[in-house]
């Protein structure tokens, strides 16, 4: 299994005057289990599921889901709603520091509105769920605007992990239907370009995440 050995880090520099700096952090300092960085659970043809989570990861991460928030997620859904009822998708998209830096990859959030709307019509009667971590997040919303409002009012649940728009709406999705988890410190939820620790440990909010999607799916 491939893994993410680093995370790009911006440091505090002006950015007006002097290019972002990034420095790799190994991945033996984060702690963090490992799983699958990749599903494909809904363009593979497999059966549909009760619940559907588009999943976005976060910049520099491998696969198309990463690893240090997504599969922790996915994991605590299983245990929460049942493996048998879950499908994950991972959006596919470059993920670099250019995407962040222009407010998430524009192709990346095309991609995941019409991951939402596949999920929708070759799935109807499956609870949709958007999800992103940091760039992710980015994706997440910008997803939601392209959303037709029929697609919109499908969506079920939204989880945004260390989200660079906290305190934006998600396209038209009702406001109690989304949960943004941002942690105390995190420079990237305060509209910064810094990673700081808060920002590297969204794993331990997995559970918490989970149970919001079994309320708003009904599970």
């Amino acid at each position: 299994m491939r893994t993410s050995t680093f995370l790009l880090t911006l440091l505090s520099v002006p950015l007006a005057h002097t290019a972002p700096t990034f420095i790799a952090i190994p991945e033996g300092g984060l702690n963090i289990r490992q799983s699958s960085d990749t599903r494909n659970e809904l363009t593979d043809g497999s059966a549909c599921k009760a619940v559907t989570v588009i999943f976005a990861r976060g910049t520099t991460e491998s696969g198309n889901v990463g690893t240090l928030v997504g599969p922790p997620f996915f994991s605590a859904l299983v245990t929460s709603i049942g493996a048998e009822n879950l499908a994950v998708q991972g959006v596919d998209y470059p993920a670099d520091v250019a995407g962040f830096l222009a407010g998430g990859d524009a192709a990346g959030s095309k991609k995941m509105a019409e991951l939402v709307g596949q999920a929708i019509t070759q799935c109807p009667d499956t609870k949709v769920v958007m999800s992103g971590y940091s760039q992710g997040g980015q994706l997440v919303h910008n997803a939601a605007d392209q959303l037709s409002g029929d697609n919109s009012a499908k969506v079920s649940a939204v989880v945004i992990f260390g989200d660079p728009n906290d305190g934006d709406a998600v396209g038209s999705i009702p406001a109690e239907n989304v949960k943004v988890i941002c942690h105390d410190g995190d420079n990237i939820c305060d509209g910064g370009f810094i990673v700081l620790a808060p920002h590297l440990n969204y794993s331990m909010d997995a559970g918490d995440a989970a149970a919001f999607v079994k309320e708003r799916t009904g599970l």
